[in-house]
């Protein structure tokens, strides 16, 4: 086992996290996500992320406090998102490790990981693999993910650090993309390979009739369009909110571009879904208020703008044309592709382990497949799916709370951002396990933003029930500083 050099600075930013204090620590911890391509710490064939690394150090800071340790342990209370998230992890790892064994040889897998049969790139007798272990640590750290961050985000500090890394998240993914782009139109890629020293394969210097395939921070363009996907849904809705407009809007956009721009299939099948959650999002979001302006512009404006682009591109034959054999080479012809024969072959084993199991799949991280459902399906059965859909309901549908507050904003761009990364995941999710970007989305969208001390609405101050600083804060004015109070003043828990 060796630790990287992102590894040791992985340390030292844990180390200063927790000097600062566990709103920044969580924020830290976002952002770090983005290192998708990086490993931290290599144990043999495994790779240790530096985001999976510094959660240890958001455990710490997290359970700290007694409010957010019982918030955390609430999260797991029966019917609860994370009650649900855990029945998912603890049936995994038990599949992991015993219907390989039980079920040996009773049918045939596509190994995630390393099997006891010599490497091929087909399929295998169904047996014990690496991966095993591997899928079920990174379930766990999915599950406290998931927890850490809605124990954060029941906070007022700790949901806007939250926030502002997700911001920052989308940020340094373009920032990335752009550096790909530039290091490899100047011969300069040895500059990232800091980031890219992890034990996967590697696919950055592939280009598609003469386009570069964007990876930016990732192993290949399909896991950046795929994770890129999320910031686009985060941030497009909260712009569409008016929320931090002044980046989220150009971030937005900057990621949409880059995802069609990437040449990677399952951006843009997964795109036009994206975008549809948006206009949707903006149909109940448009008005005439302050805060409804952009959701109405986009509504009025996204079908003209479509229109216009569309007539553009056919009246000049050569640009219709080059998009056109874009969009022929990527989805119209993919189905031919040996790339797109072989991932629909991981499927249809993927299915069979399912029938052959009977139901309760072959194992956590047994078979590798082309999409999520189907992933969830020939690993973890009927069993892991119910678990999962359970919690999906239980984070991402639940009322929203005070309708067009901060907080019920930014869980709605939380929840836009889930969906996303679960269209993308759909398309070409070849594991159970989504990131940690999606449970850090799933977390956030899961705080009950209750009674958050944000600006007033004015309807709530009828009936005389509003205390003096909620009426000087509905109409602008400051209210009185509090006094200090464990690591901040405004940290305060959102009750139900």
């Amino acid at each position: 086992m060796s630790v990287e050099p992102i590894g040791i600075f992985t340390l030292a930013l844990g180390l200063f996290g927790l000097a600062l204090g566990y709103a920044s620590t969580a924020m830290i911890f976002v952002v770090l996500t983005i290192f998708g391509s990086a490993a931290a710490v290599i144990a043999g064939s495994a790779s240790i992320p530096p985001a999976h690394l510094f959660l240890l150090f958001l455990v710490v800071a997290t359970l700290a406090s007694r409010g957010r340790s019982k918030i955390a342990v609430k999260m797991l209370g029966f019917g609860k998102a994370g009650f649900w998230l855990a029945c998912l992890a603890v049936y995994g790892a038990a599949t992991a490790y015993f219907l390989p064994r039980l079920l040996a040889g009773q049918s045939l897998i596509i190994p995630l990981g390393i099997s006891e049969y010599p490497t091929t790139s087909g399929a295998v007798p169904l047996g014990p693999v690496s991966s095993n272990f591997t899928q079920t640590i990174y379930l766990a750290a999915d599950l406290i993910c998931f927890l850490m961050i809605a124990a954060v985000g029941s906070m007022r500090t700790g949901f806007n650090a939250l926030v502002n890394g997700l911001v920052a998240y989308a940020a340094l993914n373009v920032l990335f993309a752009l550096l790909d782009l530039t290091t490899n139109a100047t011969g300069t890629e040895a500059l990232l390979a800091f980031m890219r020293n992890a034990q996967y394969t590697f696919h950055e210097n592939e280009s598609v009739n003469g386009m570069k395939r964007i990876v930016g921070s990732f192993p290949e363009a399909s896991a950046f369009a795929g994770t890129t996907l999320g910031a686009l849904g985060f941030t497009g809705t909260l712009w569409l909110c008016a929320r931090k407009d002044t980046w989220t809007g150009p971030l937005a956009l900057a990621s949409l571009v880059l995802i069609v721009l990437s040449t990677s299939t399952t951006g843009l099948v997964a795109t036009p879904v994206c975008l549809a959650i948006l206009y949707w999002t903006a149909i109940f979001r448009c008005g005439v208020t302050h805060g409804s302006r952009h959701a109405t512009a986009f509504v009025l404006l996204a079908p003209a703008i479509v229109v216009a682009i569309t007539l553009f591109v056919i009246i000049h034959d050569d640009l219709y044309q080059d998009i056109r054999d874009y969009i022929d080479v990527l989805v119209l012809n993919k189905a031919t592709s040996t790339s797109a024969t072989e991932r629909g072959s991981w499927n249809t084993y993927g299915l069979q382990n399912f029938w052959d199991s009977s139901g309760l799949g072959v194992g956590l991280g047994t078979a590798r497949t082309s999409s999520f459902p189907i992933a969830v399906l020939s690993n973890v059965g009927v069993p892991g799916a119910l678990f999962f859909l359970l919690f999906m309901l239980s984070a991402l549908v639940r009322p929203p709370g005070s309708a067009r507050t901060f907080a019920s904003d930014v869980r709605l761009a939380s929840r836009n951002g889930c969906l996303c990364l679960f269209v993308g995941a759909c398309v070409a999710g070849p594991t159970v396990d989504l990131g940690l970007q999606f449970f850090i989305l799933a977390g956030l969208a899961s705080c009950n933003p209750g009674h958050a001390r944000l600006p007033v609405p004015l309807h709530s101050l009828r009936g005389g029930s509003a205390k003096p600083a909620d009426i000087k804060s509905a109409f602008g004015q400051r209210p009185a500083t509090p006094s200090p109070r464990s690591e901040n003043a405004n940290d305060e828990p959102w009750r139900p």
